[in-house]
């Protein structure tokens, strides 16, 4: 993997992103010490979990959910505690 010091990266920083876009990744360094690898985003990124049903068979909501405390919710609207 190359490495470039952060002039080069400046300097020559359209070959690079270049080089990067096609699969070359390479590192910035600064007094000869690595400070950051550069790739390209698509390799970074993982695969998204689908949210509709991801927790299909893991729970179970109650039957009478939309009715659970319905009477202590009543009362704290009424003013009643």
């Amino acid at each position: 993997m190359e490495t470039v010091n952060i002039h080069q990266a400046k300097t020559n920083l359209s070959r690079l992103i270049e080089k990067a876009v096609n699969g070359e990744d390479f590192i910035i360094a600064k007094a000869g010490k690595p400070l950051v690898k550069v790739t390209r985003i698509d390799q970074l990124e993982s695969p998204q979990v689908g949210r509709i049903g991801f927790m299909k068979d893991k729970i179970r909501v109650p039957d009478d959910f939309d009715r659970m405390a319905e009477g202590e919710i009543a009362d704290l609207f009424a003013g009643q505690e």
